[in-house]
């Protein structure tokens, strides 16, 4: 036997029944599950850079409950149920693909010799996604060309879509130079900021703003070299950590103790570890 959507949908209506429902899941309101929602979506993200599949059938187990959830508190408060979820998202998509289903339907296909490019795809894309949002009743809808973008995401990806949206209406730099200007000119006002700071003439705040303004444009850089600058930071943290891990090895066949060892001592091992690393890749 195998269970269905259907059966989850069930499930989850008998927890959150007053009477004979689960005492945690009848009293979750939408707020209080925020958090685990996040949780699940980076536990998703985490086995998928592991590439454990088994272990992602699991996650993506525990990320559809999220929904499944949100579903059943909006069908409690006659807001909206998990069928109409289905129903809004299958529409939203089947319009924001016209490359795909050329009729506006589900059923309909493209003439595989007759389709469009990228170029088109993606003007069509923000088109469309414009058109919807000029469609948003006037009482909600949005009074900056950055409404939309949600203030709860990561700050990186959050910054990344804003300069992303600012660029779209000609608020960017035309090129990746002034970028490096920038890039200097952030590194010397945090560096003002933090002296100052340490001499009793500025603040805390002012090197966060410095240090906040710097991390943006390293995110614009980014978004220049069409690196994706989670991947990146993702990428040199998993670096660190193998080097890290590399230089405890050593220690511990060496029989040293690396709370006893000074930095200089600890950084020849860590070049040591980088020399094996680039002998071991062939660089």
């Amino acid at each position: 036997m195998s269970y269905s959507i259907d059966d989850l949908k069930t499930l989850m209506a008998r927890l959150r029944d007053p009477e004979i429902g689960c005492p945690w899941d009848t009293k979750q309101t939408y707020g209080t599950i925020v958090p685990h929602t996040i949780e699940e979506a980076y536990e998703v993200a985490d086995a998928i850079e592991r590439k454990d599949y088994p272990h992602l059938k699991d996650e993506l187990g525990d990320l559809l409950f999220q929904v499944i959830f949100y579903a059943q508190m909006g069908q409690e408060d006659g807001h909206f149920d998990f069928d109409g979820v289905v129903d809004n998202l299958v529409r939203k998509l089947v319009r924001r693909h016209p490359h795909v289903f050329p009729e506006g339907t589900l059923d309909s296909r493209i003439d595989p010799d007759n389709r469009p490019d990228e170029a088109w795809i993606k003007e069509s894309w923000e088109r469309i996604k414009a058109e919807e949002r000029a469609l948003v009743p006037p009482s909600e809808a949005p009074v900056s060309r950055l409404d939309g973008i949600a203030r709860t995401l990561p700050a990186m990806a959050r910054a990344e879509k804003l300069q992303k949206r600012a660029a779209r209406h000609g608020f960017d730099w035309p090129e990746i130079g002034p970028v490096f200007d920038k890039l200097h000119e952030e590194i010397d006002e945090l560096k003002e900021a933090w002296q100052a700071a340490q001499a009793g003439t500025g603040d805390a705040d002012a090197v966060e703003d410095e240090l906040g303004d710097l991390l943006f444009v390293c995110v614009n850089l980014a978004r220049f070299m069409k690196v994706n600058p989670e991947q990146a930071l993702k990428r040199t943290n998993h670096k660190f950590d193998a080097r890290f891990r590399a230089i405890e090895q050593v220690l511990t066949r060496e029989g040293r103790d690396m709370d006893e060892e000074s930095l200089e001592a600890l950084d020849a091992v860590w070049q040591a570890v980088k020399g094996v690393e680039k002998e071991s890749s062939g660089g």
